[in-house]
């Protein structure tokens, strides 16, 4: 953690997963209530996420030997915007559909990425730097779904969501900082 480049990758992953799980926890009150689907079709979009997300997972590597920086920078921001959309087209169920079999190709794709970061960032201390961003991941997780809690029940799910896309463009921000750290100190493409 001495590394201004480890610092901003941390954070910037740490940040990523609490924006995700500020929206993802709270899918299926949204889902219910705004797109309005009922419990099968609940459980086919929620199938759509994982299906879409084991297709994401499957291809990014290809994507990662493109550029790992231009996706650890674009999935926040692709992320981001879904969640925008999904605001404004929720009541539509063909439009949230599309949407969320989209956030399960790129959300999956995330921690693929982080961990390939961490390879290329700490490779004498892989080991180390991976039980520092699993508990960085876990902790986001947990804090992304309370404060989404917390706000979905105060202010409901439009500011829940919105809380949720700012982290995410958060997260690509500071996935710019790590990536223009990362350039002066290794070769991170």
């Amino acid at each position: 953690m001495r590394s201004p480049l480890v610092v901003f990758g941390m954070l910037a992953v740490g940040v990523l997963f609490m924006g995700e799980f500020a929206v993802f926890t709270y899918l299926r009150p949204f889902l219910e209530r705004v797109t309005q689907v009922d419990v099968s079709t609940l459980s086919m979009l929620l199938l759509l996420i994982g299906v879409f997300g084991l297709v994401g997972t499957v291809f990014v590597g290809h994507l990662l030997t493109w550029s790992l920086r231009t996706v650890l920078v674009v999935t926040p921001v692709l992320m981001a915007a879904m969640v925008v959309v999904l605001l404004a087209a929720g009541r539509s169920l063909p439009a949230t559909a599309v949407l969320l079999a989209v956030w399960g190709l790129v959300s999956t794709s995330a921690p693929v990425a982080w961990f390939t970061w961490l390879a290329k960032t700490l490779p004498q201390d892989a080991e180390a730097g991976g039980g520092l961003m699993v508990a960085i991941i876990q902790l986001a997780i947990t804090l992304g779904a309370s404060v989404g809690g917390l706000l979905f029940d105060h202010q409901g799910y439009q500011l829940t969501f919105l809380a949720g896309a700012g982290l995410l463009a958060v997260s690509a921000a500071l996935s710019i900082a790590a990536g223009q750290f990362g350039r002066r100190t290794l070769s991170i493409n």
